[in-house]
């Protein structure tokens, strides 16, 4: 048995996976069991175990955008969907205590790349966000969404689409912001605008979003034009920390999308003393993001190299202490434990759909990462320990309605 057959026999249990070595011998392991892919791959060389069994996710993810590691039975989605269900975050057994070795690795790896200061904050977004916004609207949403959706099956059945949970999406923070005519929100990593407008759209509130990329702002304030609004829902290519020294406690609402996982934990305090200033003393905000189930851990190799440079999924626990510093109530949190999981699946189906226009901008290998990195991250959050946070925070405890009760009439108005 090969050392990666050795691996696999360890974890796959439900779920079959067959493997093809370079020489032509065949290694199988797991069972065929319901729910539970069956999947196939092809090694080209024998340079593919090496680099695997050296780091697992970025050697897997790296061989198979070389064209090295096929899949020849299955998807890359079932691949990764394999691996990762025979190991869920949920697994029984006993809890141990980790080991020198692992505290101090998770301590240590990619402490450099989560630093994100100002400068290196840009070129971090422009790695991800500036490859073109063609892109992104092959498998985005007709409003370029690129968040966690919000998935009420109970409330529009189970054909539901990625479109109408996008809009429940908007509809749910705007409604925890508990907006007013006439206030003045800040969107903090506004993407390509569509929040901003939403919200302005709904309650009438000027709003002025900010980013540092230079696709985005260019399509965020095309859509203002093209609406008529660029008078009330401005863009800026501003960094949080820059707007805090020009704009202390001018806005009544914060809303912050899919920004924070770019802060970065050296960054956290900061930010929330950013946000803190900029607030009105009845100051109202809300941070959606991706976050962690458990307690601090790491960026993986693949994500940090190909993906988000400078990322970091925030635990709750390091969130909420560096908001603690500043006086932040953190008055509603909720934990939208499977909702990115729909998005995602969404968004590769969309993906491969558009698999010839893909290529056309970028070409095969860009392609194969990109399907990667998808199926990697439906992954953590159907079977792994990824989550999606919305947390509320207030300056003031008296600023927001005594029960929870407004936030379920004021969606249902947004809905219609």
């Amino acid at each position: 048995m090969s050392i990666l057959g050795g691996f696999l026999k360890s974890v796959i249990e439900k779920g079959t996976i067959k493997v093809t070595h370079p020489d032509g011998s065949v290694e199988a392991f797991g069972s065929s069991t319901p729910g539970y892919p069956d999947i196939g791959i092809r090694l080209a060389d024998k340079g593919v175990m090496r680099q695997i069994l050296l780091d697992p996710r970025l050697g897997a993810a790296e061989t198979f955008m070389d064209g090295r590691l096929i899949v020849e039975q299955g998807d890359i989605m079932e691949l990764v969907q394999l691996l990762r269900a025979n190991r869920p975050f949920e697994r029984g057994g006993r809890l141990k205590e980790p080991g020198l070795f692992k505290k101090l690795r998770d301590h240590a790896a990619g402490s450099l790349d989560r630093v994100n200061l100002l400068g290196r904050s840009k070129s971090n977004v422009a790695h991800h966000y500036d490859i073109g916004n063609a892109l992104y609207d092959l498998f985005l949403d007709d409003d370029l969404q690129y968040s966690c959706a919000y998935w009420n099956f109970d409330r529009h059945g189970p054909e539901m689409t990625l479109e109408q949970a996008q809009s429940d999406k908007k509809a749910h923070i705007a409604a925890k912001l508990d907006l007013k005519p006439g206030q003045r929100v800040l969107d903090i990593g506004c993407g390509w605008g569509g929040m901003a407008l939403y919200l302005h759209r709904k309650t009438g509130v000027e709003v002025l979003g900010i980013t540092l990329s230079e696709e985005q702002l260019k399509k965020a304030r095309e859509r203002a034009e093209k609406e008529g609004v660029a008078d009330k829902v401005k863009f800026e290519l501003i960094d949080y920390r820059d707007l805090a020294q020009r704009e202390a406690g001018k806005f009544d609402r914060i809303v912050s999308v899919g920004m924070f996982e770019h802060v970065g934990t050296p960054q956290f305090k900061t930010f929330f003393r950013c946000c803190a200033n900029l607030m009105t003393d009845d100051g109202v905000m809300l941070l959606h993001t991706i976050g962690r189930m458990g307690g601090p851990g790491t960026t993986d190799a693949f994500t940090r190299k190909y993906i988000f440079p400078g990322g970091y999924i925030p635990a709750l626990s390091e969130t909420l202490a560096a908001s603690e510093q500043y006086r932040l109530i953190a008055t509603d949190i909720e934990n939208l434990r499977l909702h990115y999981a729909f998005t995602l699946r969404e968004w590769y189906k969309r993906t491969v759909r558009h698999r010839d226009e893909i290529i056309a901008l970028y070409d095969e290998r860009f392609y194969r990462m990109w399907t990667f990195y998808l199926a990697g991250a439906t992954a953590a959050f159907e079977n792994g320990g990824m989550c999606n946070y919305q947390i509320q925070f207030s300056r003031n405890r008296h600023a927001l309605p005594l029960t929870r009760d407004y936030i379920g009439e004021a969606e249902k108005n947004l809905l219609g």
